[in-house]
């Protein structure tokens, strides 16, 4: 192997009080049954942004979001060079969670970039081999890079039954929003997305779909909501726009508690679902096959070199997304 972890240190964005990247950080050694992932590009994802903000408690490297390629892997040699994406919870496969094949919920899972395992803002991370899925050919890596977030926009699909006669809104039209809308739409039910900013209106009317300002939503009209904002208003339009009897699906991830009033779901019956993590293999599929296009969300990229400015642009009022090129 050559490059910096023939020296044994990489440079990588680690997380403490702030964001610092640090150009001598060690390479990360795979164990039995990982792999050694030389990062090729790396996205920055509202969930970053709010770790920022103190939503979940983390001292590592950043970052979820890759597309990289294995650089060493002893007990799978013949993958070495392969280009891969990766599920970014690490389950122990023991505790009741992982024997009832509910891995992504195991009481003792690392998450990559967020929770008990160095992440994508480096020149190499270490993921088990299993959670490494090789990406197809036609699949550029500016696309790739999305695949993670284009799984948690599947998820919905995999969570609440959906279809033509399916009224669904989605309430955010930032980098994940958008995901979901390319996603749902494909389902073939009656999707709007409430947008607030010109630019995100004009990527979802060039891709056929219809958005709403928020003072057009009229109120009890969908059948499934998506709350995808981030924001407290947010959860508030979405819950005033479902109808009786519908399903709240919350995507978001809050820094700090959000008030939700609990007696009026009651009283309507509302079914909340929470979704998260979805299967990388299907969202393959579909950038593979061309269904969904995310490039058109990239506003900028940056060399890993200028990680810390990437983070700041990244949180930017109307941005989308941020890519950091970590080779």
């Amino acid at each position: 192997m050559v490059g910096p972890a023939a020296s044994g240190s990489m440079r990588g964005l680690r997380l403490h009080t702030t964001p610092m990247l640090h150009q001598d950080l060690a390479v990360p050694v795979p164990g039995p049954g990982e792999a050694l992932v030389r990062v090729r590009c790396a996205g920055v994802c509202g969930t970053d942004l709010a770790m920022l903000r103190g939503y979940a408690p983390f001292n590592g490297v950043m970052g979820h979001e890759f597309v990289g390629e294995i650089a060493a892997a002893a007990d799978a040699p013949a993958r070495a060079g392969q280009r891969v994406v990766g599920d970014i919870n690490v389950a122990c496969g023991t505790c009741a969670q992982c024997r009832a094949g509910r891995r992504n919920h195991c009481k003792r899972r690392a998450v990559l970039g967020i929770r008990g395992r160095d992440g994508a803002f480096a020149e190499y991370l270490v993921l088990p081999l299993a959670n490494l899925h090789p990406v197809p050919a036609q699949v550029p890596d500016d696309a790739a890079v999305f695949t993670e977030p284009l799984a948690a926009a599947l998820q919905i699909t995999r969570q609440v039954p959906l279809g033509p006669a399916a009224r669904v809104l989605v309430v955010g039209a930032g980098r994940l929003g958008q995901l979901i809308a390319g996603a749902l739409r494909l389902t073939g039910c009656d999707l709007a997305v409430v947008a607030r900013r010109e630019r995100q209106r004009t990527l979802l009317a060039q891709a056929g779909l219809r958005w709403l300002a928020e003072d057009a939503v009229p109120a009890d009209a969908f059948d499934v909501v998506v709350e995808a904002s981030g924001a407290a208003g947010g959860l508030a339009l979405a819950r005033k726009a479902l109808r009786p009897g519908g399903t709240l699906v919350l995507k978001s991830t809050y820094a700090g508690a959000v008030a939700v009033d609990l007696a009026g779901l009651v009283v309507d019956e509302i079914t909340v679902v929470g979704s998260r993590c979805g299967p990388l293999p299907a969202a393959l599929r579909l950038l593979a096959q061309g269904l969904v296009d995310p490039r058109p969300l990239i506003d900028e990229r940056f060399p890993l070199a200028e990680a810390e400015a990437a983070l700041r642009r990244a949180a930017q009022p109307g941005v989308l997304k941020v890519l950091i090129d970590c080779r």
